[in-house]
């Protein structure tokens, strides 16, 4: 594997690789007026370079952070026009040294505060893609390495003559083999007929008839089934071509899925059904959502109850839901038009806190921007019932005397955040007033 080199790389390694690194003469000054329920809740809202953060959180913090989520800088802009070297290359004028100066050491603070199956996500997009995965191998390993997932940016439209960028990236990285992930309930359409077992089997789809005709002839399953008064033969035929089939005992040709012994028992059981069309009749099987049919050693059948469900898929993120038009929905309907200009989308945010959390886990999110990764939280606990906490850092970057938040009254981004956690979580008290959840966080400045 080629080491990635860059300016100042090796001083940079020799500083953090140095107890020198870990220490800091800041701290943290706790802001009660600005916080909601302060002595009654674990949420986190830091005010400040996240470096230091990250630091001082490092005394309270290392090894307990389950899942952490950031969405750096895609350095595309002229404050990281920086010289660079790469080994066996002339160095010449790139931006990219000031960027990787900037995320290296925050990755490494960020990978001794994650528990041991712990795991962090990172947005990115072309700019910077390559090299982070570089720099997440050096300091995680590429062992690591989880998958590199795909999101829509949005559907429409183009940024340049040439080829249109609708995409950026997602990659996932485990601190360590121990990775500890939630695979999701299959939330199939198809799962949507009902019957008297509902309760404990949930719905059942009809997506396989019993009988095939591709794989292979077998003679034990080709027999007559009796249901209600009618013989059913595979294939729909007759009797007369099913004993010439039986004594022809072809290479291929039609038979059932199923032997007698599991048919009968499945029968019995509910999990066959008929159905009826203008001229003829169908078997099929029902696949539930919670239950299946399964052997014990003793060769007898019996109902298993399970949770199906599915990985999460490295093309989750190309559904339109979680593009950038949806993230300004999102926003706006908390704190109104035009407020933060790229924030990722709450739906994406909700999904990989869903797969890689759960209970009392806590979340992390030092690049917080508006804050989605805690409304994200808020919500995902008030629908799952979990515990969760969330830790938000941010610069107080100023807005812009032109923007929509400054006219609004948000001065610095800080502003921006705290407010969209306080309206989130009112917002999510009035659409589900029976849900009990944490929607507290202590605000803290780092002086």
């Amino acid at each position: 594997m080629v080491e990635l080199i860059w300016d100042n790389k090796q001083e940079m390694l020799a500083e953090i690789n140095s107890d020198i690194f870990y220490q800091t003469d800041k701290e943290l000054i706790p802001c009660i007026e600005e916080s909601k329920n302060f002595d009654n809740t674990e949420n986190l809202y830091i005010e400040g370079d996240n470096l230091d953060a990250l630091k001082l959180l490092k005394k309270d913090y290392e090894n307990k952070i389950k899942m952490i989520y950031i969405d750096p800088p895609y350095n595309t802009e002229k404050k990281f026009m920086y010289n660079d070297t790469f080994r066996n290359k002339k160095k010449k004028e790139c931006r990219h040294s000031g960027w990787l100066n900037m995320i290296y050491p925050r990755l490494k603070l960020a990978r001794d505060l994650l528990m041991d199956d712990g795991v962090i996500f990172i947005s990115i997009d072309d700019n910077e893609v390559e090299n982070l995965k570089k720099v997440c191998n050096e300091i995680f390993g590429a062992g690591n390495f989880v998958a590199e997932f795909t999101r829509v940016t949005k559907k429409a439209g183009k940024s340049t003559d040439k080829i249109a960028k609708n995409n950026d990236y997602l990659l996932c990285y485990q601190k360590s083999k121990a990775i500890k992930l939630y695979p999701f309930l299959h939330d199939d359409d198809g799962f949507k007929f009902s019957d008297e077992f509902e309760n404990e089997r949930g719905k059942y789809k009809l997506n396989q008839t019993l009988d095939y005709n591709t794989l292979g002839y077998v003679f034990s399953l080709d027999y007559p089934i009796a249901i209600n008064g009618n013989t059913f033969y595979a294939g729909g035929v007759d009797e007369f071509e099913y004993m010439k089939r039986k004594n022809d005992n072809p290479k291929d040709g039609f038979r059932w899925r199923w032997s007698k012994e599991l048919f009968d028992f499945g029968l019995a059981n509910g999990f066959v059904v008929v159905k009826e069309y203008d001229s003829y009749s169908r078997i099929y099987t029902k696949t539930y959502q919670n239950a299946t049919i399964e052997k014990n050693t003793n060769g007898d059948y019996f109902v298993d109850f399970i949770s199906r469900v599915k990985p999460l898929s490295s093309l989750e993120f190309i559904d339109n839901k979680y593009s950038n038009d949806n993230a300004k929905k999102g926003i706006d309907s908390v704190l109104g038009s035009n407020m933060f200009d790229y924030s990722k989308p709450l739906s994406l945010l909700q999904c990989i806190s869903a797969f890689s959390t759960r209970e009392n886990d806590i979340i992390l999110d030092f690049f917080s921007g508006s804050a989605t990764t805690a409304h994200a939280v808020m919500q995902l606990n008030a629908e799952d019932g979990g515990n969760r906490k969330f830790i938000m850092v941010q610069l107080p970057e100023e807005t812009d005397e032109k923007s929509e938040a400054y006219k609004a009254g948000y001065k610095n981004i800080c502003e921006i955040g705290k407010e969209r956690i306080r309206r989130a979580g009112k917002k999510i008290h009035e659409d589900k007033p029976d849900t009990v959840f944490d929607d507290g966080f202590q605000v803290f400045k780092i002086n």
